[in-house]
């Protein structure tokens, strides 16, 4: 696992942009996972301005959904289908026919899962998976206690993560109690992981996550087991890392062609 120390999300989002365009360059049709609210923001405004100004062709790419609320109407605007075609597809100039996503609306949830894992698997699996993190330490929607080999499936939101995503909603009274996410063994079967994290509110369960033992009441301490997993933070969320001077050290040293 590599920890990169950035001064603030803009520059996070500008450093993720440029390892998303390096994976571009080299294989066009990538599948891109995509994770949803404002902590990711920024990689997605650097990509849509790279592909304006002509630094991005991204013409090619594939783009895949995290989770997914169940019950939402079709078209609501904060289903997270309606969140990643308004905010990552549309401004890259794809259409619908590049997505892929879980159907939150399904006659039979269980079932509209298990398709979507395979689904995914038959794309050829995820290239990148972009991740945010929960206060709690969850990633995707693996709330706290998740198994760390589960496969994409519904699961119940705490009472944490609701209030946490309410302001996306007049109350919390509107915000579903339940989603479509993939597993943890589904998110580590992605090439490259990358989750980012923002602001203070997140420092305690960055620090657990990269620096605690693995533990299914952390889900994003599952990241130790991947291969291929970079963890950038700013000032706000490094701010409880004990390690921190020496991933700073780490990363100035990195030769250049290394890369994310």
């Amino acid at each position: 696992m590599e920890i990169v120390i950035v001064p603030d999300p803009a520059a996070a989002g500008e450093l993720i942009a440029a390892a998303i365009t390096d994976l571009l360059t080299d294989k066009p049709e990538a599948l891109l996972g995509v994770a949803t609210g404002s902590t990711p923001l920024p990689i997605y405004q650097s990509l849509a301005a790279r592909v304006a100004d002509g630094r991005l062709d991204a013409s090619r790419a594939r783009i895949c959904q995290l989770d997914e609320y169940v019950g939402l109407p079709a078209g609501h605007p904060e289903s997270y289908r309606s969140v990643v075609l308004r905010e990552v597809v549309e401004p890259l100039g794809l259409t619908e026919d590049s997505f892929l996503g879980p159907d939150g609306n399904a006659e039979d949830i269980a079932a509209a899962a298990i398709a979507y894992d395979r689904a995914l698997a038959e794309a050829g699996g995820v290239d990148l998976q972009i991740l945010g993190i929960g206060t709690d330490g969850h990633i995707g929607f693996n709330e706290p206690c998740s198994s760390l080999s589960s496969r994409t499936r519904i699961k119940t939101l705490t009472r944490q993560t609701r209030v946490d995503n309410a302001r996306f909603f007049d109350s919390i009274d509107q915000v579903p109690h339940h989603v479509i996410t993939q597993g943890i063994g589904t998110i580590l079967e992605a090439r490259h992981l990358v989750l980012l994290a923002t602001g203070e509110a997140k420092a305690e369960a960055v620090a657990l996550a990269v620096e605690g033992p693995l533990a299914a009441v952390v889900p994003a301490s599952a990241l130790q087991l991947h291969q291929h997993a970079t963890v950038v933070v700013d000032e706000a969320a490094a701010s409880k890392l004990k390690l921190a001077g020496y991933f700073r050290d780490t990363y100035a040293a990195k030769p250049a062609w290394q890369g994310l």
